[in-house]
């Protein structure tokens, strides 16, 4: 019997792709001197606010009650990870009773060298707090990574991650629980130089 996480993750997968936000079978040039058949198109998954409130809420109901009843803090790169957790922090308020202390969000945001940083009335926010890190695709994990030190040197608590798609090439993994709302290994990605696709003469895939 297919478990009902199982089944939202499945669904999530067939709708990334329907939405034409996970693109399998082009033919990309990544602009780092790679190409490959995958692509992630961010655009598409926050071009339309419904199509992430979705999202959202699909992460929380795989998200394991106990991590999520410790969360105090929402976090996430402004590059695609903090409308996410900002999404997701709404809708656990709209949860929650009314008692209950609001979620806290913090966007980590990009410097001049294009490293992340927070900002001083963030880091304050997060002090002593638990915090969940949110991004929209887990790649090797490095931004990730980085988010987590921010949030410790800020004196907080990084207690888990979660993502809308991992590509399953982390390289870098944290010690806490990460949760993908869909896995899907890309396959290989070739130097430009000796691309099997060019070779072949598949044009580059436009969108």
């Amino acid at each position: 019997m297919v478990s009902r996480q199982t089944d939202i993750s499945e669904r999530a997968l067939k709708d990334l792709q329907r939405l034409q936000v996970l693109m399998v079978d082009g033919h990309f040039d990544y602009g780092n001197g790679y190409h490959g058949r995958a692509y992630l198109n961010a655009h598409q998954l926050f071009r339309q606010p419904s199509t992430i409130w979705r999202f959202a809420q699909d992460l929380i109901d795989v998200l394991p009650f106990e991590l999520l009843s410790q969360v105090e803090v929402f976090a996430g790169p402004v590059t695609g990870g903090a409308l996410l957790a900002h999404t997701i922090a709404g809708l656990m308020d709209g949860k929650r009773k009314l008692t209950h202390p609001p979620c806290v969000f913090a966007p980590f945001n990009v410097g001049t060298d294009r490293g992340l940083y927070l900002r001083s009335f963030y880091a304050a926010q997060i002090s002593g707090k638990r915090v969940l890190l949110a991004d929209d695709v887990r790649n090797t994990g490095e931004t990730l990574h980085k988010c987590a030190e921010l949030v410790t040197e800020a004196g907080g608590t990084p207690i888990g991650t979660v993502q809308i798609y991992d590509r399953l090439e982390v390289v870098k993994a944290l010690t806490v629980p990460n949760i993908a709302l869909a896995k899907y290994r890309a396959p290989d990605n070739y130097p430009a130089e000796a691309c099997p696709l060019c070779a072949s003469g598949q044009a580059i895939t436009a969108f």
